[in-house]
């Protein structure tokens, strides 16, 4: 492995047979099919400078953008993708899609994706652990300990559904692409030629990868939600009257699903400040995400290494310097 001689903040989502890469001015979405390369560039659509500045904010403005332009993107790739890959549309895709016409019907349907997408990560790692841990309120009645039961649950289904994920067959492929998109950003940041074997020479785990943001969300989440609910129970301790309750579990449940944007605002920042500096503090903390790392990607062919190569080159900014930290 090329020792690191600057931290990008160029990075990547692997897609069906392609990979998207965020440069800081432009997009890339490059597919592969039968071994031929397929590229499209966008400009990006940047937030407010005025955002981009306010610390936490940026962070859940980052987040929702990213969700949005991750959608689209494998929407797009899976245009060109294997037969296997593509599902035939429904009568009720086809019949929305006449009555709204293809702009109308596309925005419909990205909108879904996200909203399914979000909904889902918010009821399997939060609201699932939460339920269980409301089960122990008439048991345990440090605040604390009932967060850090919920975290505990938290992890461990996150830990097993991306592992059970990794088994996938069909996402085997999807993971090598994930395992492309970061070698081809450490060779970048190494300062060598983006040749096939400069970054095959690479390793595929990246501390500032999505899979280490999304643990950070869900450790932080203990510290947050123990905090501020503790903040609830003193300013309103009438609460306490009915701890225990489902009327109890309810309010907490809802309190700290409000309280999630605010944790992914945080955990931006902590990603951002990890992403700007090397030392033992920094590896620390992106040491677990650097292990699960090791069930998100796998070792990619050539084709796949060309694929990022490309995504990468296509975002790299004209003014040398312009995407470092």
């Amino acid at each position: 492995m090329s020792q690191e001689k600057f931290k990008t903040m160029i990075g990547g989502q692997a897609l069906i047979e392609g990979i998207m890469m965020r440069g800081p001015k432009k997009d890339a979405i490059v597919t592969c099919a039968g071994g031929e390369l397929k590229i499209d560039v966008k400009d990006r659509k940047l937030p407010p400078k005025s955002i981009s500045k306010i610390p936490f904010i940026r962070g859940m403005v980052s987040f929702f953008d990213a969700q949005l332009t991750g959608v689209k993107a494998l929407m797009q790739a899976s245009e060109v993708a294997p037969e296997e890959y593509q599902e035939e549309p429904s009568k009720f895709d086809l019949w929305l899609e006449e009555k709204l016409g293809n702009e109308k019907f596309q925005k419909i349907v990205v909108g879904l994706g996200v909203f399914l997408g979000l909904g889902l990560s918010v009821v399997l790692f939060f609201l699932l652990p939460m339920i269980v841990g409301g089960f122990f309120y008439g048991i345990v009645k440090n605040n604390l300990i009932i967060n850090l039961i919920e975290g505990l649950v938290r992890i461990i289904i996150f830990g097993a559904y991306m592992i059970l994920v990794s088994r996938m067959q069909e996402m085997k492929r999807v993971f090598a692409y994930h395992g492309a998109e970061h070698k081809t950003i450490r060779c970048y940041e190494a300062g060598l030629p983006l040749t096939v074997e400069n970054v095959k020479m690479q390793t595929r785990l990246h501390p500032r990868c999505g899979t280490s943001f999304l643990l950070v969300v869900m450790v932080l989440s203990i510290l947050v939600f123990s905090a501020a609910s503790s903040g609830l129970l003193a300013l309103i301790p009438a609460l306490e009257t009915i701890h225990g309750t489902f009327l109890y579990r309810l309010i907490m449940i809802v309190f700290k699903l409000l309280l999630l944007p605010l944790v992914v605002g945080i955990s931006y920042e902590i990603n951002r400040w990890v992403g700007r500096h090397d030392n033992w503090f920094s590896r620390i903390l992106t040491a677990p995400g650097m292990w699960m790392q090791n069930f998100t990607t796998q070792e990619p062919d050539e084709d796949m290494i060309r694929t990022g190569i490309a995504a990468l080159e296509a975002v790299i900014p004209e003014n040398e310097g312009e995407d470092r930290w």
